[in-house]
């Protein structure tokens, strides 16, 4: 037996045959031809034909796993579409004379190589989606239709690369999980997998063509590869597939159920969401509302910022669909890793402590009053509150606010019906929580954010794999933190809940609460799995 380690996509296991997923990609070499009104014809016909299959991947996309999943194939159309890659490469085929093959490759490759240089973290991740485009424009040219390879039993893909039209293309009945030797957590192939439920492990360094054919297990708990495990261990992990689909099913029984403790304690338990395409899995799980909406998503993927109609759209769609059940807006939490391409934002060494959350919200107030209108159109249609990030003072709170107030006049005079809005500050910074009765005493409530606090205490960058042994999100001084900001909430009548990873830890679940902690918001798959435990407790006892 065999093992390797990556980064686990999804939590739980998948069992299959291992199959080495390759594409028939040959070398495409330097070709001149003296044709070029012939080649002109055959890439123009080639790139509608590309257009219409990623319209039919948005389609399968779209049944699968929703509409935000699907919009995948609307950014491969938009390169596709893309009249300076066209033009550059109608410009290789006219005046270079070369063949449309070489042509797109060379174009795509240019492009690819411009995206892999730039700053913009997230975007650089991103450059699976030109080849991936890319590779159906040349099946295209060759006449070729890529398919994924139709398989007989239970099947794990392995591939130095996965694109998100591989992933839609594959028979989903027998396609339970992959494993890629690169990839990123933030690529849209990862996103993709989560939303269809499939287990993945990725950036593991090595693909051996030795595996195919053998059975593999993949471990989303702990991020591990066994290859050709002895039936003891394939007994072992199937066992506790069973026992995992049996806490699901009896999970379920608490839909309806309230998050209320032995003793009587009621918890608001809400979800954590990153865009729209959440929704039905926060409504599915039964959440309170929903605690943490991330507005970042709305930023990426464009040339502009998005506009006021694009924004109030995105939050209509949400808070519409939750109400009556409230919905928490943070307002953009940019900078540090989360940057869009579209932003020339001066970025230093370390971004994590300079341009970001409320920094950049009052440096540019035209993105800052855009963003803020929108959720207060959208306040007409449900139960919305605003909460603003990164805080490290009063007078940045203060700022917040009159901003808000300041769309709230604009929009009544336009003749705009709007909802008065929750207002809340979120405690990340160890200087909110020296503040947090000042914060508290602007607001309706209070959000602690639990990842990026801890990041600050210790003085540590959680994503620095180097620093894992040194990091404690348990650590005491985060837990008197948190102990701390309750106490400064509740003397000023806020509520204060827990919006970071450890509001889903149920080791600490007993101990937030006994804290006073009035509601946790989690990712919408750790929504039973909490109120179970919250269920579970006698806080008096505890006492």
């Amino acid at each position: 037996m065999q093992a390797v380690k990556g980064k686990s996509i999804l939590p739980g296991i998948a069992i299959g045959r291992l199959h080495i997923y390759k594409k028939d990609e040959d070398e495409i070499r330097e070709e001149k031809t003296d044709d070029t009104e012939g080649e002109v014809k055959r890439f123009e016909s080639a790139r509608r034909e590309a257009v219409s299959a990623q319209r039919k991947l948005y389609k399968k996309a779209l049944e699968e796993s929703g509409e935000d999943t699907a919009d995948i194939f609307l950014v491969h159309r938009m390169i596709l579409e893309d009249k300076s890659l066209i033009d550059e490469i109608l410009s290789l085929i006219k005046e270079g004379n070369y063949t449309a093959e070489y042509a797109v490759r060379e174009a795509f490759n240019r492009e690819a190589a411009i995206i892999a240089d730039t700053d913009d973290k997230y975007l650089s991740e991103r450059n699976s989606d030109v080849y991936d485009t890319e590779n159906e424009l040349l099946a295209a040219l060759r006449g070729e239709e890529l398919t994924a390879v139709k398989r007989k039993e239970p099947t794990i893909y392995l591939a130095d690369v996965l694109y998100p039209s591989d992933i839609v293309k594959a028979d989903r009945h027998l396609f339970c999980g992959f494993v890629t030797k690169g990839g990123s957590p933030v690529s849209h192939t990862a996103i993709l997998a989560k939303s269809m439920n499939l287990h993945a492990i990725i950036d593991t360094g090595k693909i051996d063509e030795e595996w195919e054919g053998k059975i593999g297990i993949i471990d989303g708990d702990a991020g591990d590869l066994y290859i050709d495990p002895p039936e003891r261990l394939i007994a072992e992990f199937r066992k506790k597939q069973e026992n995992e689909l049996h806490e699901k099913s009896k999970l379920s029984d608490l839909i309806g159920k309230k998050s209320i403790t032995i003793d009587g304690k009621i918890i608001k338990l809400f979800a954590n969401i990153n865009d729209s395409s959440e929704v039905a899995c926060v409504m599915e799980n039964d959440a309170e509302g929903i605690g943490l909406m991330r507005s970042e998503f709305l930023y990426f993927n464009r040339d502009d910022y998005p506009d006021e109609e694009t924004q109030f759209k995105a939050y209509k769609n949400v808070v519409s669909s939750m109400a009556p059940k409230r919905v928490i807006i943070r307002t953009s939490d940019l900078g540090e890793d989360k940057m869009a391409d579209n932003m020339d934002f001066d970025q230093k060494e370390n971004p994590a402590l300079g341009y970001r959350g409320v920094r950049v919200s009052l440096m540019r107030r035209d993105l800052f009053k855009t963003e803020l209108r929108a959720i207060l159109r959208a306040s007409w249609y449900g139960n919305v509150g605003v909460m603003f990030p990164m805080l490290t003072s009063a007078w940045e709170l203060s700022e917040c606010i009159d901003v808000l107030y300041e769309c709230e006049r604009e929009l009544i005079s336009e003749g705009y019906q709007i909802k008065q809005v929750l207002k809340g500050a979120m405690v990340e910074t160890p200087a909110a929580v020296l503040i947090a009765d000042d914060l508290a005493e602007m607001c309706d409530f209070l959000s602690i954010g639990t990842n990026d606090l801890c990041q600050y205490t210790l003085a540590l960058d959680r994503e620095n794999a180097n620093l894992g042994v040194f990091y404690n999100s348990h650590h005491p001084a985060l837990l008197r933190e948190i102990a701390m900001t309750v106490a400064a909430g509740h003397r000023h009548n806020c509520f204060v809940s827990i919006c970071g990873e450890l509001a889903a830890d149920i080791s600490l679940t007993g101990e937030l609460l006994g804290m006073g902690v009035d509601g946790l918001s989690v990712v919408p798959s750790e929504l039973l799995k909490v109120r179970k435990k919250i269920r579970s407790l006698d806080l008096s006892s505890e006492e």
